[in-house]
């Protein structure tokens, strides 16, 4: 299985299923019908779905040795944000192996992940070893996007196949953190802040630009991007970021102040970036539109902005965003979903503790919660308890939290195969 992870991964990259949002790209076609044919070669029926043109998803169904049982759900998707290659050492769909890595644009979003969901249920499907329950297999189109063609449109109009599942696991979780005494986190996410998009629209008087104006719409909305780009939310701890926290500190050996929270960020190194935006709600100011004419006032400005907010907390962000955008600038959103978080705690959570501390004695697992979203969000609405669990074992120097969307995305290839070896131990207990 460890030739053949790498070998699936590396075919993936080379594929390119660039998503720009707006269909122009290559579609995930082509990755679908190369997962498709994978599976089939050892038996496992697939069924190919289409919501648009190109944007394809797969969906299996493998039967469990005990069928009665609620089903488990493992979910990938196809899509990668797009590349350019002269910036990047090496071609980003090229798939290829230097210093001891695979290297490529979703090389750990999330093709690593979908080579290694392939690589286990095919080698124990030529094995004859079922999973102890029914396995739900989804290989998704256009998460990079918002999903609205892949999981989104499944969950709306195929609810029906993912009958029965009870549990998502898909990615972003399971990495580990070196910590001190040859010890390592191991990140499982048990939860991931809401999303808003949002547009934001001024409208003035339209007006010649060599008169005095007191109606001007860019003025105005120029004035409440501001507001937004410069405030600082207030740290609210979750109960999955406060118990993360607390065992950061625990394993450095540090007492975990609640009142001081951001004390704990050194700690997480090239991490901090990722679990700092996990403390508060966060708002960035990202696009500018207005007019057409240097001497023309435009009677309308927009802007768009990202927003993501903590579980628990929506109605909080909004109120504090509506104050901050004033009477005389409206929002309206671009793409909006919810917020999730769960519990760590269950027969599901003790089979991924027990396979990681099976595959690395000095694991210590733990829940966090991903600043970003995935899309668990769409298999939440129907009722699942969600995870990301994409294990890789990572050498303490690598940057992964810069990996996403960046330049010289690459997977360790040993990490790679331990987390095909440690998926395969987990689905023998899930």
């Amino acid at each position: 299985m460890d030739e053949l992870v790498v070998e699936l991964c590396r075919d993936l990259i080379r594929i390119d299923t660039s998503n720009p949002g707006d269909h122009s790209g290559p579609g995930e076609r082509k990755a679908a019908e190369y997962v498709a044919e994978k599976l089939e070669s050892v038996g496992i029926k697939t069924t190919l779905l289409e919501s648009h043109s190109k944007r394809t998803s797969v969906i299996a169904r493998i039967e469990g040795e005990d069928p009665s049982r609620d089903a488990l759900l493992l979910h990938g998707h196809l899509d990668v944000v797009p590349a350019q290659a002269s910036d990047w050492t090496h071609d980003p769909f090229s798939g290829e192996i230097a210093d001891g890595c695979v290297w490529g644009r979703g090389a750990v979003d999330m093709k690593d992940m979908d080579a290694m969901i392939l690589a286990t249920v095919m080698d124990r499907a030529r094995t004859g070893r079922k999973p102890k329950r029914d396995l739900v297999l989804a290989f998704l189109a256009d998460e990079e996007a918002g999903g609205k063609f892949g999981a989104h449109w499944l969950v709306d109009n195929h609810p029906g196949l993912f009958e029965g599942c009870t549990e998502a696991v898909g990615e972003v979780g399971g990495f580990s953190l070196t910590v001190p005494g040859d010890r390592r986190l191991y990140l499982i996410e048990t939860a991931e802040k809401g999303l808003a998009w949002m547009r934001l629209k001024a409208v003035g008087t339209a007006g010649h630009g060599s008169m005095v104006h007191s109606d001007n719409a860019v003025s105005e909305l120029a004035r409440a991007v501001a507001r937004l780009g410069e405030h600082r939310f207030p740290i609210r701890l979750t109960k999955t970021v406060q118990r993360f926290l607390e065992q950061v500190c625990e394993a450095y050996g540090v007492e975990f102040d609640p009142r001081d929270p951001e004390a704990c960020l050194p700690y997480l190194g090239s991490l901090a970036r990722m679990i700092g935006a996990t403390l508060r709600h966060t708002l960035n100011p990202t696009r500018l539109d207005a007019g057409y004419k240097v001497n023309v006032i435009p009677q309308e400005a927009t802007a768009e902005v990202d927003g993501r907010f903590l579980p628990g907390l929506e109605k909080d962000f909004f109120e504090q965003v509506d104050a901050l955008l004033g009477d005389k600038v409206t929002r309206e959103f671009v793409h909006y979903d919810i917020a999730v978080e769960t519990d760590f705690e269950g027969g599901i959570v003790g089979a991924m503790e027990e396979a990681l501390t099976w595959a690395d004695p000095g694991a210590i697992p733990v829940p966090y919660c991903l600043s970003g979203g995935t899309d668990a969000k769409s298999f939440a609405q129907l009722g699942m308890t969600c995870f990301g669990f994409a294990p890789l074992k990572l050498p303490p120097e690598l940057d992964f939290s810069g990996m996403f969307h960046g330049v010289d995305e690459r997977v360790p290839i040993d990490g790679l195969q331990f987390g095909a070896r440690v998926l395969d131990r987990f689905l023998d207990h899930a």
